[in-house]
């Protein structure tokens, strides 16, 4: 079965359409439907990346399109992206069996997998550059599917998700996932520091584990991003954790006192903190194109590198924010001429 569905977004400034596709498969007796979104710039000629986007529990496929925008960027970039939806609980609520709470019924590893070799029947998909995201609930299902599909998806990124006991203790990847995590201190639907009622893990630890299996330095570069927007009533700092397996980098963007949201989203959520300093949606796709599923598909060279040669530094700052030259102290600030700062630690 398939619709076109006509989506209509307003702004001041911009009025869009965009034709969209919801379609259904049939997996493990169930009907399961995801909306498609195919750029005007793809070509069966060419072999294409593939991202999914998850919604969070009680949300949608539709809502998750919207609210994260990241069509605008397969537009740019040329991938098709799919938005799938969950099934409902005894609750009545859309949601994603990520093993919250212990595994339920519904087989969504099994969905999802079937779903990526069905579009790959109907396009030209490129296999090896099969990547997942989602907010809050679907950030837990994009790590479960880093624990149990590892052989499809090249790469996670979970936003305001994290993962549980249940699948701390029974993931087993087959490799290395490079992963990205997004979150909020002031989180409220997902804990920063987790729950144990819920058998949630701290968003650190969670980060931890992956920096653990992908074999990345422990130590991170850590880089504050510029706070250009003061009205968010917030601010991002961005972990770095390279040199992993493959290439394999952990990277975590640590929003002080962000709420339960998608940075950069243009929909407000009432009583959260939307950080506006940068674009969730921009940084996922940056993070993801560099991977296939065997690992980087660049060079290894750092990324703080590859930005900083973009940047010119204008100056450097010790722990009392006296000027400094050269890496003479143990503890420094570089600043550049973007208003990024990256902190440098010496361990000896």
């Amino acid at each position: 079965m398939k619709q076109i569905l006509l989506l209509v977004f307003y702004s001041p400034l911009l009025l869009l359409a965009q034709e969209v596709t919801e379609e259904t498969i049939l997996h493990d007796g169930l009907e399961r439907s995801y909306v498609l979104y195919v750029p005007d710039t793809y070509s069966n000629e060419d072999s294409t990346p593939l991202v999914l986007n998850l919604h969070g529990y009680s949300s949608n496929a539709g809502q998750q399109m919207i609210y994260s925008n990241f069509y605008a960027i397969a537009d740019t970039e040329g991938f098709l992206l799919v938005h799938p939806q969950g099934t409902f609980d005894d609750n009545g609520f859309a949601y994603w069996n990520s093993g919250m709470l212990g595994v339920g019924a519904v087989d969504d590893v099994g969905f999802l997998s079937n779903l990526i070799d069905t579009l790959a029947f109907q396009y030209n998909i490129n296999l090896e550059q099969v990547y997942s995201t989602g907010m809050s609930n679907g950030g837990f299902m994009s790590y479960r599917l880093a624990c149990e599909l590892s052989d499809k998806i090249a790469a996670i990124a979970s936003v305001t998700g994290s993962m549980n006991e249940s699948q701390y203790t029974s993931c087993a990847p087959e490799q290395s996932v490079p992963v990205m995590q997004i979150h909020g201190t002031s989180d409220l639907v997902v804990l920063y520091e987790g729950s144990s009622a819920m058998e949630i893990l701290p968003i650190e630890e969670v980060v931890s584990y992956w920096v653990n299996w992908n074999q990345c330095d422990p130590d991170p570069t850590i880089t504050s991003l510029p706070d250009v927007n003061m009205l968010d009533l917030c601010q991002a700092e961005h972990y770095l954790y390279e040199n992993g397996i493959n290439g394999s980098l952990v990277e975590f963007y640590k929003i002080i006192n962000g709420g339960h949201t998608w940075p950069g989203a243009a929909i407000p959520l009432t009583g959260n903190n939307t950080n506006q300093d940068f674009s969730a949606s921009e940084k996922i796709w940056t993070f993801f194109q560099q991977y296939d599923i065997n690992g980087l598909t660049e060079n290894n060279s750092s990324l703080l590198e590859k930005k900083l040669h973009t940047n010119r530094l204008i100056g450097s700052i010790d722990l009392l924010g006296r000027n400094i030259v050269g890496n003479t102290s143990d503890w420094y600030l570089n600043i550049y001429d973007d208003g990024s700062v990256s902190k440098h630690i010496i361990i000896k």
